[in-house]
């Protein structure tokens, strides 16, 4: 089977670059009788990536520890349900899923009205980008990233999946953002093609709903790997600014400017030359997130390490980047004549390109922050990267602004102006009366006051909106988008509070003892023990109570898992809308003393409701922009 799958996807590289190359012809002989086989093609090379996929998937069903990736990521303890997320927990099977997911995006697309609407030409020239993309991922499956490696002889048992990635969350978070970043492939793929083939229709609105599905997917992502690494690691956080989670958030930043200024393009025919760019940069920052993790280049709690892939993934984002500068060059007599003017800054075109620039400037800090060991090298012996503190301290001050920005945009005109006076009257009371309260309840940290009070605006701003406006009730546009930048303000609110006034505090405990903070009592009850053939377990269990009555019990637990010598924390809280207890075991004895880290964390949860609203609002919207854009 190792073959097999080998030679499926060397077929799969094969097919694409023949038919890339017949796409050229195509183009340059302005002969577009191929495309049938073209499309035909690039079902074949999908047929090849779907077997490989389908091998590797029984392989780790059936632990064939003959495949090297396999004995590297299970064993026969391992739970058949984590063994199959196994698929995407190395970097080769991780880059073998972004392939099958790249090519899937390729025949859904391919099937669509918005494809069908396009002219011959944009459809040749859109394989011809689609199918490289295709073909460079096939080149590191092939070669220095072949998940189907045989062991000789055989291992009679495997290492094991990482006890970190023992988590519910590694179901979804992974494949969502591969998912995610393969998505944006074809937005970028029909950017290239409609300007160098001056397509009269839009680029933006035939790759709209990919674009949107896209980025549900990686918002997605981010949001459940959030949620895992506060629920798995331990941290007591969310976000820790690490490069691998910096690597998924640079990608999101820019393509939700670029969401925003395909929305100028489709309304007002302005910012098509800037949304070409935005479509392949955004693009171009999903490959880079995919470099970061997985070239070594800087060091990460869960990079995958170099492998071989850090050259072929730079030398591809930078072609990418010369081939978009050669487009745009090629393309640019063909919309000579079709330059619109952009509306003054005050107005929802001028507060959208503002927004825009300030997810691209957070998406720069990001990228220095995280690249800066490699940057400071140049003149530093002793490199050090960049803590939390730099990047909460530029990072959130940007989020904060972005709010108020959606707060008081839907009160704009589209020409120039305030369109609803009455309204804009309600959000500065908002965001005054919100801010004073807040202020009179102990909010005192100035970021914090005005994110909370820009939270507060942008609620109010959507509940008047959707009282007094029908469309945005009955429109399922912009019930999804409205929807969105509630979802944002939640999890501005949520943000603003959790960190800055989180309450942290470690004790070691001997049942009976008890500990004080932010107004809980905690009672430490016992210290219980398990083993199993797969872990060993201690457990503190831990009563709590506020004001006499009782809150819930705790139960952090510390595992030692088979294979593993190093202990794993699994984290107890008890959810609450307001302040949330956090537990963690650090340490236990046999003499039944534990080594306890509590937390109290204020409106955490905020993030992940305001997150999933996030996550889901869009589909509204999708759903009602297909049939508009065909």
């Amino acid at each position: 089977m190792h073959v097999t799958a080998y030679f499926a996807l060397l077929a799969a590289m094969i097919i694409c670059l023949a038919g890339a190359v017949a796409a050229l012809f195509a183009l340059w002989r302005n002969d577009y009788g191929r495309l049938g086989m073209i499309e035909k093609g690039h079902l074949l090379a999908t047929a090849g990536v779907v077997l490989a996929s389908a091998i590797l998937t029984v392989a780790l069903w059936q632990r064939d520890f003959s495949f090297v990736y396999v004995a590297e990521y299970t064993d026969t303890l391992l739970p058949l349900f984590y063994a199959l997320t196994a698929f995407w927990a190395g970097q080769a099977g991780s880059l073998l899923f972004w392939m099958l997911t790249l090519a899937l995006f390729g025949v859904f697309f391919a099937v669509s009205p918005a494809y069908r609407s396009l002219s011959a030409p944009t459809r040749h020239a859109y394989w011809l980008f689609f199918l490289v993309v295709e073909a460079f991922f096939l080149l590191l499956l092939t070669g220095p990233s072949n998940p189907f490696l045989e062991a000789v002889p055989p291992v009679p048992e495997g290492r094991g999946l990482n006890p970190l990635l023992r988590n519910p969350g590694m179901i979804f978070h992974p494949p969502l953002l591969f998912m995610g970043y393969a998505g944006f492939a074809i937005p970028a793929c029909l950017a290239l093609a409609g300007w160098l083939t001056g397509e009269r229709a839009s680029f933006a609105a035939a790759a709209r709903n990919t674009a949107i599905l896209s980025w549900i997917f990686l918002s997605s992502g981010i949001i459940l790997g959030g949620w895992w690494s506060y629920m798995e690691l331990g941290w007591g956080g969310y976000w820790a600014w690490d490069p691998v989670e910096n690597a998924s958030l640079i990608p999101w930043l820019v393509s939700t400017a670029f969401i925003h200024t395909a929305i100028v393009e489709r309304r007002t025919k302005a910012l098509a030359k800037t949304n070409v760019a935005l479509a392949v940069v955004t693009f171009v920052s999903c490959i880079l997130g995919t470099y970061l993790v997985r070239s070594g280049v800087v060091e990460s709690l869960h990079a995958f390490g170099e492998g071989g892939v850090a050259g072929p993934l730079l030398l591809f984002m930078l072609f990418t980047l010369v081939v978009l500068a050669a487009v745009l060059l090629a393309g640019a007599p063909f919309f000579a004549d079709r330059v619109k003017p952009l509306s003054g800054l005050m107005s929802v075109p001028g507060f959208l390109v503002i927004l825009a620039w300030l997810m691209l400037a957070l998406s720069v800090v990001v990228f220095l922050g995280t690249l800066w060991p490699v940057i400071s090298k140049l003149w530093s012996a002793n490199p050090v990267g960049l803590d939390a503190g730099f990047y909460n301290r530029v990072c959130l001050p940007l989020f904060a602004l972005v709010t108020a920005l959606v707060a008081f945009c839907p009160l704009m005109s589209w020409s120039e102006g305030v369109r609803d006076k009455a309204g804009l009257g309600l959000t500065v009371g908002a965001f005054v009366g919100g801010g004073a309260i807040l202020y009179g309840l102990g909010i005192h940290l100035p970021v914090a006051l005005f994110a909370g009070a820009a939270s507060i605006a942008a609620m109010a701003t959507v509940a008047y909106v959707f009282i007094r406006q029908r469309h945005a009730r009955s429109l399922a546009g912009a019930l999804g988008a409205y929807s969105v930048h509630l979802g944002l303000a939640l999890v501005t609110l949520g943000i603003a509070f959790s960190g800055p006034y989180q309450l942290n505090q470690e004790a070691v405990l001997t049942p009976g003892k008890t500990m004080e903070i932010g107004g809980f009592t905690l009672t430490f009850k016992d210290l219980e023990f398990e083993e199993n053939k797969a872990m060993a377990i201690s457990r503190a269990v831990i009563d709590v109570t506020r004001d006499g009555k009782p809150v819930g019990v705790l139960t952090p637990e510390r595992r030692i898992y088979t294979g593993f010598e190093q202990p794993f924390a699994e984290v107890s809280t008890i959810p609450s809308l307001g302040d949330e207890v956090y537990a963690t075991l650090v340490s236990a004895t046999e003499k039944k003393a534990a080594s306890l880290k509590i937390s109290v964390n204020p409106l955490i949860n905020w993030i992940w409701i305001g997150g999933t609203l996030m996550c889901l609002a869009p589909f509204a919207s999708l759903r009602r922009l297909r049939g508009k854009s065909e």
